[in-house]
């Protein structure tokens, strides 16, 4: 008797992982080596630390749409160079994908490259299913480095999972929390601010806000966040992010972001003393 062996058709972008997997020497020895689905080394292989004189600053978001991607943009704009913005979320939930004026290609690192101005930006080329999937990012190119992680996941299932980018953000210069002045917004950032109490005190967390100025927010707002996000407002480390009607229909694009905007942005480099640049406005 005859026996045949049966397999599967085998794709050309599973083909394609797997060359990129031999040049760059990541091998299989055996059944379950390597990590996740791409098989990309162990999580000792996958540690990332920022050069010296590389400052990095965690923009997370207390949800979805909050305007997490624009804060981070804001902020690049209104340091001074060299800084660059690197977006860690999937292809498909990219908010800085036609924010470059000028497109640079796609890095051998699998981080899809353009400028704006003075900025550097990162952005994943391909779908991610996972935070661990996020690439590492490139080697700073600048002794003096302002990196700017611009964190597309959800805080929970970013600081529960073992990669790169989770322990960034537990060792980052600053980190600034996105949130919208509403009832619920403030609420979430109270949950994401409990979630980081184990790396950081609420006071040394900056919060930026979208939506109107501080003295015309509904009655019980500031505390509808709970004493973490009280402590952060208390200790004046709340930035309020202005609205922009074009920027919420059309998004991001290479139009000049709002001057109020980067304006605001500005004060989240404060508590870090670093220099800021003009270069951009409206």
């Amino acid at each position: 008797m005859s026996t045949q062996t049966s397999s599967r058709p085998v794709g050309v972008d599973e083909l394609k992982r797997a060359w990129h997997a031999v040049n760059a020497g990541e091998f299989r020895t055996g059944p379950g080596a390597g990590k996740g689905p791409r098989g990309r080394g162990t999580a000792a292989e996958d540690d990332w630390t920022p050069a010296d004189g590389e400052h990095t600053i965690a923009v997370i978001g207390s949800a979805g749409s909050v305007g997490t991607s624009t804060v981070a943009l804001a902020t690049g704009l209104a340091a001074a160079a060299p800084v660059r913005v690197i977006e860690c979320c999937s292809v498909t939930a990219s908010g800085l994908a036609a924010a470059s004026t000028a497109e640079l290609g796609l890095h051998p690192t699998d981080w899809r490259q353009g400028k704006r101005d003075h900025v550097l930006l990162e952005r994943a080329s391909e779908v991610l299913a996972g935070v661990d999937e996020v690439p590492l990012p490139t080697d700073a190119e600048n002794e003096t480095q302002l990196t700017i992680l611009d964190i597309g996941w959800e805080a929970g299932q970013l600081l529960a999972t073992d990669c790169w980018l989770a322990e960034a953000v537990r060792a980052a210069d600053q980190v600034v929390l996105v949130t919208t002045a509403t009832v619920p917004g403030m609420r979430r950032a109270g949950v994401v601010m409990d979630l980081l109490a184990g790396h950081w005190q609420p006071e040394q967390i900056a919060l930026a806000v979208r939506g109107p100025r501080r003295k015309k927010w509904p009655r019980g707002l500031e505390h509808a966040g709970g004493p973490a996000v009280r402590r952060v407002l208390d200790a004046d480390r709340c930035v309020e992010i202005p609205e922009d009607r074009d920027l919420a229909v059309n998004g991001l694009d290479s139009r000049p972001v709002p001057a109020p905007l980067i304006s605001a942005a500005r004060q989240l480099l404060e508590p870090q003393h670093l220099s800021t640049d003009t270069s951009e406005s409206a």
